[in-house]
């Protein structure tokens, strides 16, 4: 796992090498082992190297080609490049390390970008021909790992992290108004925007092409849940088992110590079961836990760790939020507020006490419907499947308006229940998932933002990534949707980041490229079982794990975010807010930032989820934007 950055003159001089260097060491806790530049006269690449895989220096980076016409930065890891470097040595091609990132060297002479359709594993590059005089830039399939770049008319650039770009001159910091809208309803700003103007996200799945005549980027792959399997359940059951073992023994391939995340969910602690057969050292295995018991799942984490003897380690975020929250923040550039990026944190940091590579179970949740709102949304689209389209345009809105007048939690549910089976099965999953109601964020914005905004609604993300869906029914299409939008933007970002900050590598099993694509072929009964979730992942984990594990009610990376808001981190909070309130007070109606803080804090309502993205949004500004305006000023 590493760091890659860079830039092209071909619109404008970007700089020499130790502009290089800068964005290097900008991001050195991506890649602490080693650093290394690459320029001429038309690009730049910079590197931050975390040794995985092939420890010597032969592996440093900027690579080059055996015969001098490529150079490549790489991010990420290939988990078959032992087969492709199989296939190329018996080609005749000369290998000189025992590196993947050569085998994409070597395969990108043999194939060109075509070659991209080979690669099974994470990863984020840019490679450089000397030759055609193009850069080619692309990204893993679902956005394991992070690519981002800056356009303008003089300008192009482009780092794992917003913070490298952000080293060199004349970097406009203009913030996109519309990315902060998206921001309070997602927790995250989807891709291909960023909260700046001029920095963008390369959409997993994607690759770019850099060259004088300009940019051009197209989309080398896409998950398809059109090909529905015939095959009996309990073939599709044996083949999962025998597909994520297969994909789990491929992650454990590692020159350095290696473990795994175990939250006692099924993912993790069907992914440690996994590695415990095929291993003949007993797993390092990592848990986080917390004071109240209600958000605490070591005991499960604890069962697995026994059940597979593992040498099981654990910390437990007891008063010490307050004083990393900050340096946390930090690490993401720009606004990100789902609040599992604390736990997540402190997990990545206790593993890298233990490993640089841990093992985690992501993916089973979006590619097997995990998530409780996929109960919540069926049932509201079962029921708006049960009237007529007339009647729920006219008559249930007026009943959700009537119910609005009452803030009894009865009374809320029937409001968003009568709202919800008002609209389109599109928009209606876009408000399962949103985290602020628009009738808030009409209070919570300014009028100057809100005119600013104009007809701008978020939901165009869900309801377009819904739309492009070719599933055959409302759980396939909201299983590619939440592919599309909430996997790369808020759970791989919040992992890379924190995992990334602790230079940690985390490799994910479960989010595979071949079983996305088996997944995909499966009837949704077989995800999603009369409210069952997960149904045929429980099925093949049987054989490995406990009824206790496989069928205990799901309760999620989650904090007790309405809690701490009302002690420990309160007066951060206040200070954030009310204080240091300058990007909020650009932006927002400050009356009602109060408002909503006091009904918190007397527990006449739980406002959590939009104090926290408040607080998140003005930490962002105060490390990013407003000591920067104070430079300016001094």
């Amino acid at each position: 796992m590493c760091g890659i950055a860079g830039f092209s003159h071909f619109f404008g001089n970007m700089g020499d090498k130790e502009t290089l260097k800068e964005m290097g060491n900008s991001i050195y806790h991506r890649g602490p082992d080693a650093g290394g530049e690459y320029i001429n006269d038309n690009v730049g690449l910079a590197h931050r190297r975390l040794a995985i895989i092939d420890l010597s220096e032969a592996g440093v980076q900027p690579m080059t080609s055996h015969d001098g016409q490529y150079i490549i930065v790489f991010n990420g890891e290939i988990y078959n490049y032992l087969a492709i470097r199989d296939e190329l040595s018996a080609a005749g091609y000369p290998f000189k390390t025992h590196t993947d990132t050569e085998v994409i060297l070597a395969l990108y002479a043999l194939e060109g970008k075509e070659m991209l359709s080979k690669l099974n594993g994470m990863f984020a590059f840019a490679l450089w021909d000397t030759t055609t005089k193009e850069l080619l830039i692309a990204r893993d399939r679902v956005g394991k790992k992070p690519l981002y770049y800056l356009k303008t008319d003089t300008q192009f650039a482009f780092a794992s992290e917003i913070k490298a770009i952000l080293t060199l001159p004349n970097i406009s910091k203009e913030i996109r108004l519309d990315a902060i809208h998206d921001f309070f309803a997602y927790q995250y700003i989807p891709d291909p925007k960023t909260i700046f103007n001029d920095i963008h996200k390369l959409p997993p799945g994607h690759l770019m092409t850099v060259s004088n005549d300009g940019i051009e980027i197209e989309q080398y792959w896409d998950v398809t849940f059109s090909k529905t399997t015939t095959k009996t359940e309990q073939e599709l059951t044996k083949e999962l088992f025998e597909l994520a073992t297969e994909r789990t023994k491929d992650r454990m391939m590692s020159d350095v110590p290696l473990g795994a995340f175990l939250s006692g969910g099924i993912d993790s602690s069907g992914v440690v079961a996994m590695m415990a057969q095929n291993s003949e050292t007993p797993v390092k295995t990592c848990s986080i836990g917390f004071d109240d018991k209600k958000y605490n799942e070591t005991e499960f984490a604890k069962a697995v760790a026994e059940q597979y003897q593992t040498e099981h380690h654990e910390f437990t975020v007891h008063q010490n939020v307050t004083d990393s929250l900050e340096e946390i923040v930090a690490y993401f550039d720009e606004p990100f507020a789902d609040p599992s990026l604390v736990p997540t944190y402190f997990v990545s940091k206790l593993a890298r006490s233990q490993v640089t590579v841990a093992i985690a179970g992501d993916g089973g949740d979006e590619v097997f419907a995990g998530y409780e709102k996929y109960t919540t949304d069926d049932i509201e689209n079962r029921l708006r499947n049960k009237f007529p389209k007339v009647l729920r345009k006219n008559l249930f809105p007026m009943l959700s308006n009537m119910f609005a007048k009452s803030e009894s939690p009865i009374c809320r549910k029937a409001k968003s229940l009568f709202y919800s089976l008002s609209l389109e099965p599109a928009m209606g999953f876009y408000v399962t998932n949103s985290q602020i109601e628009d009738r808030l964020w009409k209070k919570l914005a300014s009028n100057k933002t809100l005119q600013r905004l104009g007809s701008y609604h978020p939901s165009k993300i869900t309801i377009d990534a819904y739309n492009k869906a070719d599933g055959p029914d409302h759980v396939s299409k909201i299983l590619y949707t939440d592919m599309k939008t909430y996997l790369p933007g808020g759970i791989l970002v919040k992992v890379d980041r924190m995992s990334m900050a602790n230079s940690l590598e985390v490799r994910a099993p479960i989010l595979d490229k071949d079983i996305i694509e088996f997944a995909a072929t499966l009837p949704s009964s077989l995800k999603f079982n009369s409210g069952e979730k997960k149904h045929i992942l429980k099925e093949a984990f049987k054989p490995v794990l406990s009824d206790d594990i496989l069928y205990r009610k799901k309760m999620g990376f989650s904090v007790p975010l309405a809690a701490w808001l009302r002690g420990e981190i309160k007066d951060l909070t206040e200070d954030y807010l009310f204080t240091k309130s300058s990007g909020m007070q650009q932006f927002f109606n400050m009356e009602t930032v109060k408002d909503l803080w006091s009904q918190h804090q007397q527990n006449k309502a739980d406002h959590s989820n939009v104090l926290w993205s408040m607080l998140m949004f003005q930490m962002w500004w105060f490390k990013y934007i407003q000591v920067e305006q104070h430079s300016d000023e001094a």
